[in-house]
């Protein structure tokens, strides 16, 4: 018979696989919700608030690992990319924020355990994950659209407010996805 401190760990643990692949399966679906936009190579989807989310519910290790395991699926070739390509998208115009999920799930969730416990600080979290995304974004993206400024206009600017409301939505819904994934 299972002593209480070992069910515990062992549902504890179980709890994180579980959340781990959940996040890494929410990020391949939000890549689903794209909007195009003609002016830019990179589309607006709701892959953000799925990164930003996995850092704020699963903390930095567990959040870094769905993402780790999303961009491994794309890796391997699976088309879970917002176009379809699977591994070819590593190569194309996103694939630095791809890329930047890992560490963006990382330090969102280290922020959130190390700054104030209030949807404020989340928030703050959240904001300094969605800005790893854009620097990885920015620094693939600038080779292949003529530097860093035009990088800047084409993959940072357009997106600033969506994303400023997507963390918003990630720092409001942490808690409740807390309760599910974290003992």
């Amino acid at each position: 018979m299972l002593s209480t401190t070992a069910f515990r760990l062992r549902t504890s643990h179980l709890a994180h696989v579980i959340g781990i692949a959940l996040f890494a399966a929410f990020t391949a679906l939000a890549a689903r919700i794209t909007i195009p936009l003609p002016f830019t190579p990179v589309p607006i989807t709701l892959q953000v608030m799925a990164v930003l989310l996995a850092g704020l519910v699963l903390g930095p290790r567990a959040g870094a690992a769905s993402q780790a395991v999303y961009l491994a699926s794309i890796m391997a070739g699976l088309p879970l990319d917002a176009q379809g390509l699977g591994m070819a998208a590593l190569a194309g115009p996103t694939g630095g924020y791809l890329i930047g999920f890992v560490p963006a799930a990382f330090i969102t969730g280290w922020l959130a355990e190390n700054l104030s416990a209030t949807r404020a600080g989340r928030f703050l979290a959240a904001l300094a994950g969605a800005a790893v995304i854009y620097a990885a974004g920015v620094a693939w993206l600038a080779p292949a659209v003529g530097g860093l400024h035009k990088a800047w206009l084409l993959g940072v600017a357009p997106f600033i407010l969506v994303d400023l409301s997507k963390a918003m939505i990630a720092a409001a819904l942490t808690e409740s996805g807390q309760l599910l994934f974290r003992q």
